[in-house]
């Protein structure tokens, strides 16, 4: 009963048990009536101007004219410029998608929507996917959205049915989040190598600690992540009240703080797997030797980003000893999981290179981990040396007396609460409560920004 057995009490997992159901999209355009739903797709001008990339997105054009039920589609365009925005939108027009807004966020207009948003003291300067994506659900909540659905652009293998799929559970059952899940392949090779090779061990060497410990208030939210097939899927649908209490990362972290936000925000929660066949996106260098790109930046990103939820609101000690401990877990159990994939390549004719497997492991991955709990703990280890060095000096002594270790100290925790605090956005509820006419002047850029880029 494994492929549709339903292992978590708060998450359905939606299984592709059939060929296929007719009636699916009728269904949804029958609630498109009276629930409107808006279409995100954050993209960077390369998405389409690359001559690699140009087919990926043009077939998502084309996809995308057979979904009727989507009342409008927002492309989120960062890194672009006037010239290239208009581009995009004689794309979009020659597709008679005239649903669909450019949302420039580098022209005058959005620009100035950000400027508002900054004086307003909601820092938004951490350009990216997460900044993106805040300023596209603003105004798909000022276009009146009830349903949102996210979409990456450079999705290879994208048809409009995993579309239909994924909105399904929250445009049609009233789920507040639904979340894409699929096999990564290509060429007859396993993908998913973050997911694979550091997340899904890291969070089962979590979970073995805190059983030991019996930490049951983190061990909630990490059985929670794990009952998801696939945490970094970058498809995802929410109900509008469930969004307008979000926040956001602003890092490669996007994903999984998503998650952690719909855990505590959120009860009823659906994993929808969207496609019987291989799906397949753009897949990032490793960098093993650049901490700041590609896979080892994100590798990073996501173990930060995980452990500071855990400190900051699960209430988790750290430490350099539980570091290193995590460290050799997370390897003993990435090194079971290889042996497990190999096994399941074999079964499945697929080809699996189990040295370079290995290789991510211990040259990035592991690293990576040792490099996070290095950021995060850094504040404390500098604080501990100074305040032994001015202890057992005697010319400090009348500093000492006067509360100079308690400066330090607290100086060690505001450092460290800053550190732990992933960079996200704000709510748009706390947006709307601060700034009440922002929806009306959101509202009058898209109306501008139509006439400038019809379609």
């Amino acid at each position: 009963m494994s492929n549709f057995a339903q292992k978590h009490t708060k998450i359905t997992t939606f299984y592709l048990l059939t060929s296929g159901n007719t009636r699916l999209k009728e269904e949804l355009i029958h609630h498109s009536r009276w629930k409107k739903t808006v279409l995100v797709i954050p993209l960077l001008a390369s998405e389409f101007t690359d001559p690699e990339n140009r087919p990926v997105f043009e077939n998502m054009l084309n996809e995308l004219q057979g979904a009727p039920y989507i009342s409008r589609i927002l492309f989120g365009l960062d890194a672009a410029t006037e010239k290239e925005a208009r581009e995009l939108s004689a794309m979009v027009q020659d597709r008679k998608l005239h649903n669909s807004l450019i949302v420039h966020n580098d022209g005058p207009g959005f620009s100035g929507i950000y400027d508002q948003l900054s004086q307003a003291g909601f820092a938004l300067n951490v350009r990216g996917k997460g900044r993106n994506m805040f300023l596209s659900f603003g105004i798909a909540l000022a276009l009146g959205a009830q349903t949102v659905a996210l979409l990456d652009a450079d999705i290879r293998t994208f048809t409009c049915d995993q579309l239909d799929r994924l909105i399904y559970p929250v445009q049609v059952l009233n789920y507040q989040f639904s979340k894409a899940f699929y096999a990564r392949l290509k060429n007859g090779v396993l993908y998913g190598r973050v997911k694979r090779l550091l997340l899904d061990p890291l969070l089962i060497a979590l979970k073995r600690k805190f059983t030991e410990s019996q930490e049951e208030k983190v061990l909630r939210l990490v059985d929670f992540l794990l009952t998801f097939n696939y945490q970094l899927s970058g498809e995802v649908v929410f109900d509008i009240n469930l969004l307008k209490r979000m926040h956001f990362a602003m890092n490669w972290g996007v994903e999984i703080f998503t998650l952690i936000e719909v855990y505590r925000k959120a009860n009823n929660i659906a994993q929808v797997e969207i496609s019987h066949e291989a799906f397949d996106h753009k897949h990032q260098p490793l960098s093993p030797d650049d901490k700041d790109q590609g896979l080892h930046k994100m590798a990073i990103d996501i173990v930060t980003t995980l452990l500071s939820a855990l400190v900051i609101e699960e209430g988790l000690e750290i430490s350099d000893h539980f570091i290193r401990d995590l460290t050799l877990t997370y390897l003993n159990v990435a090194d079971n999981l290889i042996k497990m994939y190999a096994d399941n390549a074999a079964f499945c004719s697929l080809d699996y290179d189990p040295d370079r497997e290995e290789a991510m492991v211990h040259g990035v991955f592991k690293n990576a981990i040792l490099y996070a709990g290095d950021l995060l703990l850094s504040p404390y280890r500098i604080a501990e040396r100074f305040a032994s060095f001015v202890g057992s000096q005697p010319a400090f002594q009348p500093y000492v007396a006067s509360g100079l270790l308690q400066t330090i100290h607290e100086c060690a925790q505001n450092a460290r609460t800053q550190l732990f605090e992933t960079p996200q956005t704000v709510s748009w509820d706390r947006v709307i409560r601060k700034v009440p006419g922002i929806i009306y002047d959101i509202i009058n850029v898209v109306e501008q920004e139509k006439q400038k880029y019809a379609a």
